[in-house]
């Protein structure tokens, strides 16, 4: 086990105070003063699942019994609360809100949407995505994983392409500065991909970890028997799990399949992890050329793999 640098330590805990301090928790209660955050959080497990039980809530939410059972009965006092005997084991109770308790929860719900909605209002559209970037990421890191997702790959199906050009606007200007041309070149070869999209010849992959798309790659029909391979992301999160060297291999096998002579691709000289997949899936680099784009100075370069016939 790594341990943890006094600096490191000591910026999260700066962190942690900075953030408390942000959204009010230090306070006696929350959303006005009329409930306190582990109030809410009961209420709100109650509210987003089926069939819950009081043990349930210790399981999730690490609370002493005795602490969520004075919580419920406050709920019920206030009449938001009811409960039904199980079927299964008469000593257990489902626990329900009542309708008084749905409102409650529905305002408090919406008042709390509307305090991170006035706490996200100073920053541009693109600083809202790089700090929900950062936030899967810390939630990631820091979440318990006893076992590591495996990773899987699906063909683009409906809504697809808003979440690649979305995720590839947002990480490359993180990554490398890259102005709002890039991410209108990637809609433009998401709306041709559509509008001419042949399945015979042509696929668009989805990675997945878990539940969570985590890399794209498209391969499209190019001239004189090429195929062109496009669009590769792997997201900052999911690197490390071999997603792009899988994405890659997918899009070369499927090009081989569909009887092209080859693949070729356009890419930056600075994007050094794609060029390390490219070159290790067998690609050569043919042209190098200096040019302005994307609000950036940069050398494209044109890689190309041959089949053997």
């Amino acid at each position: 086990m790594n341990a943890a640098s006094e600096t490191i330590i000591a910026d999260i805990r700066q962190f942690n105070r900075f953030y408390t301090r942000t959204i009010g928790v230090l306070g006696n209660n929350l959303l006005g003063g009329d409930y306190s955050l582990a109030e809410m959080r009961v209420l709100y497990e109650i509210a987003n699942n089926d069939d819950v039980m009081a043990a349930d809530l210790v399981r999730t939410l690490g609370m002493d019994f005795g602490y969520i059972s004075r919580i419920l009965a406050q709920f019920e006092k206030r009449g938001w609360l009811k409960r039904e005997r199980s079927e299964d084991d008469s000593r257990k109770s489902h626990l329900l809100l009542t309708a008084k308790g749905r409102k409650a929860f529905a305002a408090v719900n919406q008042q709390a949407r509307d305090e991170v909605a006035q706490l996200l209002e100073p920053l541009s559209w693109h600083q809202q995505v790089q700090l929900q970037a950062h936030l899967r990421q810390v939630q990631t890191l820091l979440s318990p994983r006893p076992t590591t997702p495996a990773v899987r790959l699906r063909t683009h199906r409906a809504g697809d392409m808003g979440w690649i050009i979305q995720r590839h606007g947002a990480l490359y200007e993180q990554e490398y500065h890259f102005n709002s041309e890039f991410e209108a070149l990637v809609a433009e070869i998401c709306a041709k991909f559509l509008r001419e999209f042949d399945p015979a010849a042509e696929r668009c992959w989805i990675a997945e970890l878990g539940d969570e798309p985590v890399g794209t790659i498209m391969l499209v029909r190019g001239p004189e028997g090429m195929a062109k391979l496009r669009l590769l992301l792997v997201e900052d999160t999911a690197r490390g799990h071999g997603v792009g060297r899988m994405l890659v291999q997918e899009c070369v096998s499927f090009a081989r399949q569909a009887g092209y002579k080859g693949v070729t691709l356009w890419t930056q000289s600075n994007l050094l992890a794609a060029r390390k997949l490219y070159a290790a899936a067998g690609f050569k680099l043919d042209k190098s050329e200096p040019h302005t784009s994307f609000g950036q100075s940069l050398i494209g370069e044109t890689w190309t793999l041959h089949f053997e016939e």
